[in-house]
């Protein structure tokens, strides 16, 4: 397991890149400015760093307890015998315990080690779940793009072919037909148009959550790029992926620490029959001490050094109780155990079950891509002969378009399931990110 404050050090030493409204934005870029305005990431690197004082916290209950008492105070003394007296009680007292057998400090300070690796991997956890969420709003804002591009170039399309149907009319080479096909393939167009500006707003709004600013502008990838782009995956076999994920996945890491913490519950409460044995030692000067009694105080200084023995008899069968709740507890963790492990199978399952059949649908997607394209440039020469009419060049155009967004968002949807599936197998990070990165 990688140090989560390591990981916060460097992260920090590197800076934070901020990008101004020209300049466009990387998924890296995105990410680091998450690091820093994340309030959900930021609530957890709090978390995690309050959690570190488990440890000292644990250690102190074998460490020596030292305290010192002052006290002063002035007695005023009236007698039948002669005139009120004034007696000064004065004293120190500097008491030391050093524990020498207490079973439950021990298990505690155990338990401490365990909290900690614990919130080591809740951070580390987090930061995986940062970066599935900037990528999830990158890749949303990626995809609201691509289809507000399509919307815009089908309107562009449409629109010249509207002036080309009204043209053909008046000169008398074309019907009113397909001057109304055209114009209502137009509205229809600007009515996507309206809807896909709103999604891409929204998705924008969506990402300025987790940044804290307005993204402007967002690198993407052409579709040149998407067609010629490597579809790979580092084992081909879903049981690998599986057996992996078993090993280093970070959520069952934090179940099997609950699990393991549950068991010292049971030690912890089992320690309550067990005797224990301090060392102490005291310290003691007072002045006055009598005073109420004989009128004349005197002054005593002790010291003590030695064995103090707690031996529990009856306490009224709270440890019987605290034992049998501790091990209900621990079936409990152990049930969430399982739970987990298997939940994390199906998981990693699934998303090994996106990523290969996203890998088959970008390739059909491609071959999609290339028969309309054909098929346009087809439709059109037809066109331009006499043997197709405006409506087939439309739908042409139409289907061409679609399989652009299509194969864009198959890849943006791959992209995902890759970190996703990186995610299940405790792999994620940003040298993970850094190569989806360059893929874009």
């Amino acid at each position: 397991m990688k140090n989560p404050l390591h990981l916060v050090v460097m992260l920090v030493a590197i800076g934070i890149i901020l990008q101004t409204p020209a300049q466009a934005a990387s998924l890296m870029n995105i990410y680091r400015e998450a690091l820093e305005q994340d309030a959900q990431y930021g609530a957890e690197r709090a978390a995690y760093i309050a959690a570190q004082e488990k440890l000292p916290q644990g250690r102190a209950g074998l460490l020596p307890n030292i305290n010192f008492t002052g006290t002063g105070q002035n007695q005023y003394i009236d007698t039948n015998f002669g005139p009120e007296r004034l007696v000064k009680n004065r004293g120190i007292v500097l008491a030391a315990t050093q524990p020498l057998f207490r079973i439950e400090n021990f298990i505690i300070y155990e338990q401490s080690k365990n909290q900690v690796a614990q919130a080591d991997a809740r951070f580390v956890l987090a930061a995986q779940d940062l970066i599935l969420r900037v990528s999830q709003a990158y890749f949303d804002v990626l995809i609201a793009q691509a289809n507000l591009e399509v919307v815009e170039s089908q309107k562009k399309a449409i629109s010249e072919q509207l002036e080309q149907a009204k043209r053909n009319f008046e000169v008398g080479i074309a019907t009113i037909v397909d001057t109304h096909e055209a114009q209502a393939r137009h509205d229809l167009t600007v009515s996507q148009e309206i809807v896909a500006r709103n999604t891409l707003e929204v998705n924008k709004r969506a990402l300025q959550g987790i940044i804290n600013r307005f993204p402007d502008q967002l690198i993407s990838t052409s579709i040149d790029k998407i067609v010629s782009a490597p579809l790979t995956l580092p084992y081909e076999n879903m049981e690998e992926w599986v057996a992996l994920a078993e090993q280093k996945n970070f959520s069952l890491k934090i179940q099997q620490f609950t699990f393991d913490l549950a068991e010292q519950d049971i030690k912890k409460a089992r320690a309550g029959h067990y005797p224990t044995l301090d060392l102490v030692a005291q310290y003691s000067n007072q002045q006055g001490v009598g005073g109420a009694i004989t009128g004349v105080g005197i002054d005593l200084e002790s010291k003590s050094v030695g064995l103090q023995l707690n031996v529990p008899i009856f306490q009224g069968l709270s440890v019987q109780s605290r034992i049998r709740e501790a091990l209900a507890n621990r079936d409990k963790a152990r049930q969430d155990l399982e739970n987990t492990k298997r939940t994390i199978g199906l998981q990693v399952r699934q998303q090994f079950l996106n990523v290969t059949n996203g890998i088959a649908l970008i390739k059909a997607q491609k071959q999609a891509l290339t028969t309309s394209k054909s098929q346009l440039d087809s439709t059109i020469l037809g066109r331009d002969v006499g043997v197709r009419v405006e409506v087939d060049v439309l739908n042409a155009q139409q289907q061409y378009f679609a399989a652009r967004r299509d194969l864009a968002q198959a890849y943006y949807s791959y992209l995902m399931s890759r970190l996703r599936l990186k995610a299940e197998v405790g792999e994620l990070d940003e040298e993970v990110l850094q190569e989806i990165n360059g893929l874009l």
